[in-house]
């Protein structure tokens, strides 16, 4: 059954089009570690709640738009695998993957309002 990733980010409005570009090196290396499928979903009709919404949940501020994305897997030992490689990345600085190095392709959002986590589908039309 597959996995899946997911994330919620405040990009700033006028980061759009970097954004796009980081995503679109950096979610290479994702694909060769066995992803199957990547979303990267600019917000467009993002209300704020009562209580909680989108937009708490990355203290985003009013110059930012929400982004959410998920990675597919095609099962959690793929990601689980992949994921391994990337902490080894981060803890190795010479296994780090180009697309994913923060000198070459830096993050155009503040990473530490990025909020993630994985998922077991139980319901698929």
């Amino acid at each position: 059954m597959s996995y899946i990733d997911g994330f919620v980010i405040a990009v700033p409005t006028a980061n759009k089009q970097k954004f796009i570009d980081h995503a679109l090196s950096a979610n290479g290396v994702f694909m060769d570690l066995g992803a199957v499928r990547i979303l990267e979903c600019w917000g467009d009709d993002v209300p704020d709640g009562n209580v909680t919404d989108f937009r708490k949940a990355v203290q985003a501020k009013d110059d930012e738009t929400v982004i959410f994305s998920w990675i597919e897997w095609p099962d959690k030992a793929t990601r689980d695998a992949a994921m391994a490689k990337m902490k080894e990345m981060m803890v190795d600085p010479s296994k780090v993957d180009p697309r994913m190095d923060p000198e070459k392709n830096p993050m155009p959002f503040d990473g530490k309002r990025l909020i993630f986590g994985g998922f077991t589908p139980v319901v698929e039309l």
